[in-house]
């Protein structure tokens, strides 16, 4: 399939001469489907996909619309192959999901290069929409820079202004911990120290009582899977809440919290982009998927299907589904849908929308299953995102 120009494109296809391509719309879910991030991604990423397929009908101006599933094991050369064997022989018109940044990147590349589309979910890199943006990737759900500054300010403006940090050494947490140390200085606060266990450290006893001993009124986990949840709970083993120290987690799902169980989890801070229990509109559709999967879903799930159906609509909408003339599509309306609040989509590929700061309920307030999250504040998208990143050459602003 050619990319067309964006505005040739747009101004003179309409729907009495629909362009599709091969005549399917094809979407590969590329996911974790047995792994570490198979529980907030994997099947339930799938199944927000096929339910957004279902929930359009089925077809696009007279076309069906296909959801096929691939396994990239977490491995980045694993993720791009599959990617090049979809694009270049499956025919896949759009790729979603892709846990892990670096998996993440690696299909970006490939996408970039057949000029086919991409949107990520699960993947926080703030490359993807920075010095690696592409005309070709979008990034829908949130990046580190928005969960790190989200926590970061709001928790600084309700008093916690000393920090301790338990940071992953790798690129990742560096980065959360980078970011979220700018704002707590920002915001007249300081960071007393960091301590940095390798990725996948069993044992963070450690780590925790050096972050416990510093007295810092918060202890910030800049840390993904599996650390987060290993030092979440070693600190609720330890006392911390106890104690009056504060855990803030910069990236902490819904699924996390429910393998931890509220007794450790308690009192926990952090920033997400969808809470199931919400509103009435984000309880019906979660229901509907707790029916399939019997749990409700992440944010990175209640994404997936937020941007197929936003995707879907731009196809019908540009009479086509060449890549440009969709994302140009999408562009045009806010999007506001039960996962998005103040949603756009802007030039660099990142979908800018309003996030939350939560705290983790205690066992004695939350009221039925999976109550798990207060909402303390609304952060906005241009807030938690910032402004586009001079490296990207899509900005224009």
């Amino acid at each position: 399939m050619r990319a067309l120009g964006v505005g040739a494109s747009v101004l003179f296809v309409t729907n009495a001469a629909a362009q599709i391509s091969d005549d399917v719309v094809r979407i590969g879910v590329l996911t974790d489907m047995s792994g570490p991030a198979s529980t907030p991604t994997g099947q339930g990423s799938v199944t927000a996909a096929q339910m957004a397929v279902e929930d359009f009908g089925g077809s696009v101006l007279g076309k069906p619309i296909s959801v096929i599933v691939g396994d990239h094991q977490l491995k980045p050369d694993v993720g791009s192959a599959i990617a090049r064997r979809w694009y270049d022989t499956e025919q896949v018109d759009l790729i979603v999901d892709v846990p892990i940044s670096a998996v993440g990147l690696a299909v970006q590349s490939v996408a970039n290069e057949k000029h086919k589309l991409m949107i990520t979910h699960a993947t926080g890199s703030a490359d993807f929409h920075g010095k690696y943006c592409s005309p070709y990737a979008l990034q829908w759900v949130f990046d580190t820079r928005a969960l790190a500054v989200g926590t970061a300010q709001e928790v600084v403006k309700r008093g916690g202004d000393s920090w301790f940090f338990i940071t992953d050494d790798y690129a990742f947490g560096h980065s959360l911990e980078r970011d979220a140390s700018a704002v707590i200085s920002d915001h007249g606060g300081k960071v007393i120290g960091s301590v940095k266990p390798p990725f996948g450290t069993p044992d963070l006893a450690s780590f925790v009582l050096q972050a416990q001993a510093s007295k810092a009124k918060i202890i910030g986990i800049a840390s993904g899977p599996p650390n987060n949840t290993t030092a979440i709970k070693t600190g609720g083993e330890f006392g911390v809440f106890r104690g009056g120290q504060q855990m803030a987690g910069l990236l902490v799902l819904i699924t996390d919290v429910h393998a931890l169980g509220l007794p450790v989890a308690q009192g926990l801070l952090l920033t997400t982009s969808f809470y199931w229990d919400m509103d009435d509109k984000t309880r019906e559709w979660s229901k509907r998927f707790f029916a399939r999967m019997n749990r409700m879903p992440t944010m990175w799930q209640a994404g997936v299907y937020s941007s197929v159906m936003n995707y879907l609509n731009a196809i019908k909408a540009a009479g086509t589904d060449d890549p440009l003339a969709v994302t140009a599509k999408m562009r045009e309306k806010p999007i506001e849908d039960f996962f998005a609040r103040n949603g756009k989509l802007r030039e660099d590929g990142l979908m800018v929308h309003d996030l939350m700061l939560v705290q983790v309920k205690s066992p004695n307030e939350s009221k039925y299953p999976w109550d798990y999250f207060k909402v303390l504040t609304r952060i906005s998208g241009e807030d938690a995102f910032g402004p586009p990143d001079p490296a990207c050459r899509l900005s224009k602003g």
